[in-house]
């Protein structure tokens, strides 16, 4: 607590850092820099369908519509009344993953995403800002030199740049995030000499039972069950089949090896095989962090995003608490698959906020 309260005292002192979040999306990254201490003067997203829910959520910033590939910095530099070499300024660039992800996507369909990190780049060369963070899926790490990183990296550790570069593969939930998931972060800092990395919770990782059940305010519901209230617990509606399978699968792990031999039950490409992927139509377990939250996380057919308990998929709530979204964080959309689509995407808040403070402390340090 005494730690905590020096922390405070420095951050009252501090000149106000400030940030522009590209690819920004619902928010997720721009709620936890400024849950952090960090002003954010603007989101940038050429989604549409973000902007009721980004302008709902992040107080006091801009959310601009925006094509980056459409985007000229001297347009941007005016709008938000930004100054080059600003030491005090952050650049964050958070771009669409589809087509570095590992998981099975249309990858003609994502392919222009593949150069948004380049896109982004202009940015940081024309307004040399104080810090530039860079997250994303780790198939960017891996694939450094076709999605424009090695490039990247060698532009800012150049003498003439002299960022020092923090890059590297992370597990959110050794940051205050209720799920396994890992994301390539990369922060990089003029300000100092220091390699700055996300400050991480010290302790027991949180876990399912931490932030969901009756016990942290989420009712028993049905299956289909719809919420028309701001909290929105609704939750998909199952077929009979998948309803049977849910009822045999046992409580707090369980997996579709349940009824993998059953021919009624077991879907075709699935009957006698116990191996290959099992977490389809699994249930999370109560005392684990849950799996990566995707874009499909209502949906039990798409990972193991069953209730530990209750013979449904996760609701639409559930899945925002373990992207660590408060419950009081809106979301302003139309459907469930696109609600859904702005949870999965986002930067989970709380380790965006554990990269701000990093910031935070390095400039108050110099």
């Amino acid at each position: 607590m005494l730690v905590d309260n020096i922390f405070m005292e420095e951050e009252r002192q501090l000149p106000k850092l400030k940030a522009v979040d590209f690819f920004c999306g619902g928010g997720g990254m721009s709620y936890g820099m400024q849950k952090a201490g960090i002003k954010v003067l603007a989101g940038i997203d050429y989604e549409t369908k973000c902007k009721e829910t980004y302008e709902a959520n992040i107080k006091g910033s801009k959310f601009l519509p925006r094509d980056v590939f459409d985007l000229n910095a001297e347009d941007l530099e005016q709008e938000l009344n930004l100054e080059r070499n600003d030491d005090d300024l952050i650049l964050i660039g958070c771009s669409p993953c589809q087509y570095w992800s590992i998981i099975n996507t249309d990858k003609e369909k994502s392919k222009k995403s593949k150069n948004l990190l380049i896109e982004f780049r202009r940015f940081v060369e024309y307004f040399n800002p104080g810090y530039v963070v860079v997250e994303n899926v780790p198939g960017v790490y891996r694939k450094k030199k076709e999605s424009g990183l090695d490039d990247f990296i060698e532009y800012l550790e150049s003498k003439e740049q002299n960022y020092k570069v923090h890059i590297n593969v992370h597990e959110v939930s050794e940051y205050g995030v209720p799920q396994h998931r890992k994301r390539f972060t990369l922060i990089a800092n003029r300000i100092s000499n220091a390699e700055l990395e996300p400050i991480s919770k010290k302790g027991k990782k949180k876990t399912v039972r931490d932030v969901l059940g009756e016990h942290n305010g989420f009712p028993k519901i049905e299956q289909g069950h719809k919420d028309s209230s701001n909290f929105m617990h609704t939750v998909a509606g199952l077929k009979e089949i998948n309803l049977e399978r849910l009822e045999v699968t046992p409580k707090d792990g369980g997996t579709r090896l349940a009824y993998v031999n059953d021919k009624r039950l077991a879907p075709p490409c699935h009957f006698g095989k116990t191996n290959g992927f099992k977490d389809i139509y699994g249930r999370m377990w109560w005392d684990r962090p849950s799996p990566t939250i995707t874009t499909k996380f209502f949906s039990i057919s798409n990972g193991r995003f069953a209730h530990p308990e209750e013979n449904r998929a996760i609701s639409l709530r559930e899945g925002a608490v373990l992207q660590s979204f408060p419950k009081t964080y809106k979301f302003k959309t139309t459907s469930i698959a696109d609600t859904a689509r702005i949870i999965g995407n986002a930067v989970p808040p709380e380790y965006a906020k554990c990269i701000g403070k990093a910031i935070i402390k390095n400039h108050i340090n110099g």
